[in-house]
């Protein structure tokens, strides 16, 4: 087994309503969702974002998309209009998110390491170029 950051298996979205994020986690590939199924559950997302989030993080599983949501209660200090926080409508979430180190097979690894990272037009034969 070895750790890649999330963003090797999935691009993300966050916004909020009121006080509480909502993230969305796609998986790149359909066959990658059972892993991030398994290995992103709402405690762990909890304890990722730690004492940031004040309420209990749920998840919710969209296997047709290949998908998570999950919905973090109490995040934004009160939410857009009254929060004192830098991302006060949570936009920023995603990132942070994308950012967590998951367990994959060490040839899951191999295959998506940089993935997220640049377009995947700047990439040969699993390499990066530049230019």
């Amino acid at each position: 087994m070895a750790a890649v950051k999330l963003v090797e298996l999935a691009h993300a979205r966050s916004g909020d309503k009121g006080d509480v994020v909502n993230i969305g986690v796609v998986a790149y590939e359909p066959e990658h969702y059972s892993l991030l199924a398994e290995t992103l559950t709402a405690e762990r997302v909890q304890e990722h974002f730690g004492s940031m989030v004040k309420g209990k993080v749920v998840r919710y599983e969209l296997p047709n998309l290949h998908a998570l949501n999950f919905v973090l209660p109490r995040a934004l200090g009160g939410g857009g209009t009254v929060s004192l926080m830098m991302d006060a409508q949570g936009k920023v979430f995603s990132t942070a998110l994308l950012r967590m180190e998951v367990e994959v097979p060490d040839e899951t690894a191999q295959r998506t390491r940089g993935r997220g990272r640049l377009p995947e037009s700047l990439y040969l034969h699993g390499e990066e170029t530049h230019g």
